[in-house]
């Protein structure tokens, strides 16, 4: 993690695209200096900071504490638009919940600015949203994808557990708005799932779309730069799959990746486990290839997310 020239050999010259609708008139457009979001386990926050300044407390554009117990060690962050609330935050944590919270005007927000949690089991690791349908699906490291369907989409305190799929260290879920899939990481595969259904008839299933890996897989996430592409960590590296041929493209050789970012510009950001301290899963530093690093003293950062609704 301390050298970012490790990742920045093999860049992909992959055609620019135009990013996704921006929300709620909160995220940042895709400029020099776009918003980062990221899940700090020491304090158990989800800070968003820009990227060209310090990640100091001074220098904090949002943050979101839940507290501990269900809500210890957060594992993921995104946000999403919705017609009823604006822009939402959603969160997995390994203590044992996901859930989703109100981003208002506040700076600072908090346990109380919760509109709705599940406790799926299994160490979450990922939360994401199914836009239109009002869905939301988990990922649990222990093995398992839960879906979480609603009776009113724009009322989430509707929502229950209508069904659980196994996926083997299931780790990262993205919505891909292009070919309507859900995609999901997991032990050694992406795999892709469609969704039919609504309310609480809503149903995942897996397709024919799927990508071997070589090791347990991390993230997923878009690629900003190009709307037909996913990015994908492993125990091993950084790939992009094509949508729709399923080629796989190896990015990055680095180890224990948890988080990885490239936006329109190619520039692209990671946290790595350091492999030190109680939390060797972790890093104080979020690295950038184009700008200054960004260490925060004390810190663990584990999940580190481009500060916009837009699903890609």
């Amino acid at each position: 993690m301390k050298r970012r020239n490790l990742l920045r050999a093999l860049a992909i010259g992959a055609p620019l695209a135009t990013a996704g609708a921006v929300g709620a008139g909160i995220a940042a457009a895709d400029t020099a200096n776009f918003k980062v979001m990221v899940t700090e386990q020491v304090q158990n926050k989800v800070m968003v900071f820009d990227k060209n300044a310090s990640f100091s407390d001074a220098n904090r554009y949002k943050s979101w504490s839940p507290g501990t117990g269900g809500w210890s060690n957060l594992s993921d962050c995104r946000i999403r638009d919705t017609s009823q609330f604006g822009a939402i935050g959603l969160a997995a944590a390994s203590g044992g919940k996901v859930g989703i919270w109100n981003i208002t005007t506040e700076k600072d927000q908090e346990l109380n600015d919760v509109l709705w949690s599940a406790t799926p089991g299994g160490n979450p690791h990922a939360l994401e949203r199914i836009p239109n349908l009002g869905a939301f699906v988990s990922a649990s490291s222990d093995g398992f994808l839960t879906v979480y369907a609603p009776t009113a989409v724009s009322n989430p305190s509707t929502l229950a557990k209508v069904q659980t799929v196994s996926l083997a260290g299931a780790h990262g879920v993205v919505w891909d708005p292009q070919n309507s899939l859900l995609w999901a990481s997991g032990n050694k595969i992406v795999q892709a799932y469609s969704v039919s259904g609504t309310y609480r008839n809503i149903r995942l299933k897996a397709s024919s779309k799927k990508v071997a890996l070589s090791g347990l897989g991390h993230d997923l996430q878009p690629d900003f730069s190009n709307l037909s592409l996913l990015q994908v960590s492993d125990s091993y590296g950084v790939y992009s799959i094509n949508k729709s041929t399923l080629a796989k493209a190896t990015l990055h050789t680095t180890t224990r990746i948890k988080a990885y970012v490239k936006m329109k510009s190619g520039e692209y950001f990671y946290v790595r486990g350091d492999n030190t301290g109680s939390r060797d899963w972790g890093s104080p530093t979020v690295v950038f290839s184009q700008s200054a690093d960004r260490t925060r003293s004390g810190a663990e950062f584990y999940k580190a997310r481009y500060y916009t609704t837009a699903y890609n």
